[in-house]
């Protein structure tokens, strides 16, 4: 309603009260007209107002409608995004959950726990004691992954005895056969040292592995395979925990790995040369009875001046259900200045059964791998049952050199529940000749019983 609207009917309402048959006083009237029209005036005005705020209503109502559009929309576009970043990562499981992204990316993490109980029982000698013993051998956290353009990566530390020690930590690249690593690794040494400890078959590697000092160096190597052929070398520091020093070493090793039916074949042979550093010519051959957690060791050449080692490795094995087949020789030489350079030996040879059916030791690129039970303890079965058998030698006799022989008679029985879980008892019968300890009443011709237990879990 408008103003003149108001009016029109205000001149009608004047009209029809002004008749002779409503005679009223004029001003009385005039006046009523007034309130009349100041109250239509009010009304209209009233209107005008609300008519505005219902237009402002109705643009608020709009911009809510907009927002809530474009804020569905963006909700749509996020959850698209989510679920588009979800399907770029896959996580399967290999021990511990190991991570997929887009683009080649891959993230693990890495461990094992040794636990090792038993005793060791050897003559009576001044100074030394035998009997328990026990250790955590091995605590190592780490991760390993790959990186997009064939590159690769792997750290590791062990945390055992309280101390922190970086074992492997390296950057790989690979392309087809070809694997080059740089960093701290293991050197081209021996099948036994290359197979990891998760994987061996007695509760310590070979006697000659620790006494010649063999260890994860930094370096610069490459690897190539070829069907059955892997050419392994590289070009090596000294351990990190050694460096900075001068010291330099060369690693060689050839692997023919065919498989002749049911049978997997493994020859070897490697060929070593270190230079040792002018501030540390010094070089020292020594082994414990088979445990670790002993200190006592019966063989010891003692520290001598040598200015170089030189070492030659030979490898056979085979592998054919549930059997399995294992030798190594190694030679190890010492140049000393103006003296006879000596050649120490170690050798051992072992072969294994599997008392379960459907069972058999692993093999890959060349070394020893993770045993898989057909029938695991988490899929109702028993797992994997292994009996093993080795002869261990190691001579530490030569030239001017009298560090003593070892004749060790070892034999092991080993649990795997699961691909990842393992238990082993280990017994060792050690007879040594030129011992480096004498025994009482000046005795150097004994023998040592060593018992060993480990509880072993990998990821």
């Amino acid at each position: 309603m408008r103003i003149h609207q108001v009016s029109l009917i205000a001149v009608a309402a004047a009209t029809a009260v002004s008749s002779p048959a409503h005679a009223q006083d004029a001003s009385a009237v005039q006046a009523e007209i007034e309130a009349m029209r100041a109250q239509m005036q009010a009304m209209a005005a009233r209107i005008d107002a609300l008519e505005g705020q219902l237009e402002v209503a109705e643009a608020k109502a709009d911009a809510a409608t907009t927002a809530a559009t474009a804020a569905t929309e963006t909700s749509g576009t996020a959850l698209a995004a989510a679920n588009e970043a979800r399907s770029d990562t896959k996580v399967s499981w290999k021990g511990a959950p190991m991570f997929e992204g887009k683009g080649g990316w891959t993230f693990k993490p890495r461990g094992r726990m040794n636990y090792d109980v038993g005793f060791t029982n050897a003559p009576e000698i001044d100074g030394r004691e035998d009997g328990f013993g026990s250790e955590a051998r091995r605590i190592r956290l780490g991760v390993e992954g790959d990186i997009p353009g064939g590159f690769g990566y792997k750290f590791e530390a062990d945390f055992a005895g309280n101390e922190v020690e970086v074992t492997d930590a390296m950057l790989t690249y690979e392309d087809g056969g070809l694997k080059i690593a740089a960093g701290q690794q293991n050197n081209f040494q021996s099948l036994e040292e290359l197979s990891s400890s998760r994987f061996t078959s007695f509760i310590e590697r070979a006697a000659f592995t620790d006494a010649f000092g063999f260890e994860r160096r930094v370096g610069l190597s490459a690897a190539v395979t070829s069907g059955d052929i892997l050419v392994q070398g590289g070009l090596f520091t000294d351990n990190m925990e050694e460096l900075s020093n001068k010291q330099w070493g060369a690693d060689g090793r050839v692997v023919f790995m065919p498989k002749m039916g049911n049978t997997q074949v493994h020859l070897g042979g490697s060929l070593h040369y270190t230079e040792l550093d002018d501030n540390n010519l010094s070089v020292r051959y020594r082994q414990r009875p088979l445990v670790h957690f002993t200190s006592n060791r019966y063989i010891d050449t003692g520290s001598f001046v040598a200015t170089s080692e030189t070492g030659y490795g030979l490898e056979a094995a085979a592998i054919n259900g549930p059997f399995h087949f294992a030798a190594e020789a190694f030679w190890q030489k010492a140049d000393r200045p103006g003296l006879a350079n000596p050649t120490f030996f170690g050798g051992s040879a072992e072969v294994g059964y599997f008392l379960t059916g459907g069972d058999t030791r692993g093999y890959k690129n060349g070394v020893f791998d993770r045993v898989k039970p057909s029938n695991p303890v988490d899929k109702g079965g028993m797992g994997a049952l292994q009996v093993n058998f080795r002869y261990d030698r190691l001579d530490l006799n030569d030239a001017t050199v009298a560090g003593g022989t070892q004749d060790g008679y070892q034999v092991s029985l080993i649990w795997t529940p699961t691909n990842y879980t393992r238990f082993m008892l280990n017994y060792g019968r050690m007879e040594y000749t030129d011992a480096a300890v004498v025994a009482a009443g000046g005795d150097t011709s004994y023998g040592v019983d060593a018992f060993g237990a480990r509880a072993q879990i990998d990821f």
